[in-house]
């Protein structure tokens, strides 16, 4: 059992927990069915009309992007759009060459295979898929030493659908073999509402618009995040505001769980107000910044920083990490334009 760290759980993180499993139903099944991300539809319908028209099995596909914005789901839609059963793992899950061929060999035509964290695959187990998704092989050798023998099994005609957060960890031979590859964005407002608005309806939960947007403003642009935002304030409803779902249940919920009208939360707040009040504005390191808060600094590259930079509160320079004009603003403190700024920990900038 893998247990998360108290930031990979937090409330506003859109890696996956054990808490985000509870109600599947509210997952689409189908690109109809599916809200947002209409460019990446679109292509996909094509996708998958043109395959079926031919009798084949889909073109191999790769998603990238944040995470919690839809690429596992996009990989079951695609598999029950085609009809087809679907295999799923992810690349830490195979350590050995071995591994792989005992999924590939057990895969039927047209299947999908699922690879999540694809850029975490070993270089041995990506000798082995390489001739498995260009010509549909896996080769095996027998034997060791001078006696060794190489042979060839034929594979039927599948699909690997491909997702990851991190697009350049990803070998290029790897990439080059996926016929599709699609960039999953950040949901806007409306689309978060409407994400929202249909889990309410599946969870059977009473809210109002007022109290469905308030719940979407705070999501960060992202379904997973969305979705854990709801089932908390379902939870304060039933017990603080007789079950139903409107702005001020939804404002003193998220407010209760610390999660501001931006979508910031405390790990947020302490890294802007140690860049601020600690150093002066930056620019500052991230090794410094972890040690400040007792962070490791990859989490709060990988973890805090991409939503802040989204939001224009943080800005990377080659001296360091510098709060912006809006992080002041936001957090209510005054800002000074700084004529000389100061450099901390310049070397891990």
């Amino acid at each position: 059992m893998v247990l998360m760290s108290p930031v990979e759980n937090r409330l506003i993180s859109a890696a996956s927990n054990g808490d985000d499993h509870q109600e599947p139903g509210i997952r689409p099944r189908s690109l109809s069915e599916l809200i947002g991300q209409d460019h990446v539809k679109e292509n996909l319908s094509i996708l998958i009309e043109a395959a079926k028209q031919r009798s084949e099995s889909l073109d191999h596909v790769l998603f990238y992007g944040p995470p919690g914005l839809g690429k596992t789901t996009l990989a079951h839609i695609l598999s029950n759009e085609m009809g087809v059963q679907i295999r799923v793992t992810a690349g830490p899950a195979i350590e050995r060459a071995g591994d792989l061929a005992a999924i590939l060999t057990n895969l039927k035509a047209g299947d999908v295979l699922f690879i999540d964290e694809i850029h975490r695959l070993g270089k041995a187990v990506e000798e082995v898929l390489y001739p498995a998704m260009e010509d549909f092989a896996l080769d095996i050798v027998i034997g060791k030493g001078p006696s060794a023998k190489s042979i060839r099994l034929n594979l039927p005609h599948f699909t690997v659908i491909g997702a990851t957060t991190r697009p350049a960890m990803v070998s290029a031979p790897l990439r080059a073999r996926f016929g599709a590859v699609y960039r999953l964005e950040y949901y806007d407002q409306t689309a978060i509402q409407a994400i929202v608005k249909r889990a309410a309806g599946l969870l059977q939960v009473e809210a109002n618009d007022k109290g469905i947007a308030e719940i979407a403003r705070r999501a960060r642009g992202t379904p997973r995040v969305a979705l854990r935002l709801l089932r908390r304030v379902r939870d304060f409803a039933q017990v603080r505001a007789e079950g139903f779902i409107d702005h001020e249940a939804s404002t003193s919920a998220l407010d209760l769980l610390k999660v501001d009208f931006l979508g910031l939360d405390d790990l947020d707040r302490r890294v802007l107000l140690t860049i601020i009040e600690k150093y002066s504005g930056g620019p500052v390191g991230l090794n410094t910044i972890g040690a400040s808060i007792s962070e490791e600094p990859d989490t709060i590259m990988d973890v805090v920083e991409p939503y802040l930079l989204q939001l224009g509160f943080l800005s990377r320079t080659p001296q360091g990490r510098v709060a912006t004009e809006r992080a002041y603003s936001h957090l209510g403190l005054p800002y000074q334009a700084k004529t000389q700024p100061g450099l901390f920990d310049r070397e891990n900038g």
